[in-house]
């Protein structure tokens, strides 16, 4: 027998959980706290995709991702804005283009 040391009362040398407080004496067993519903990648995808690199602060504030994960990602993000936007002067350059064609 030894001493809980959560309640110290009396428990089987062999126990996990101490049946007079609930605790888990092992952090093995212990239950993974359940992250936000924001920290999803579902959730994440969603915002890089709706809101581009102003969803990056989700990316790096997330305790499921390790570092070189948010690294990889934020080199994609910054990478795909800069081919956005130069898509999107060229669209704008093509539009002028034509307007001017078109005498208007």
């Amino acid at each position: 027998m030894k001493k809980c040391p959560f309640c110290a009362e009396e428990i089987q040398d062999d126990a996990i959980k101490c049946r007079h407080c609930g605790e888990f004496l092992d952090d093995s067993y212990k239950p993974k706290p359940k992250t936000k519903w924001y920290y999803s990648t579902t959730a994440i995808v969603i915002g890089l995709v709706t809101l581009g690199p102003l969803a990056l602060p989700l990316v790096w504030k997330n305790p499921n991702y390790n570092v070189v994960t948010k690294v990889i990602i934020t080199i994609i993000v910054i990478i795909a804005t800069i081919w956005f936007c130069y898509l999107m002067g060229n669209m704008y350059q093509g539009l002028i283009t034509e307007i001017n064609t078109l005498g208007l």
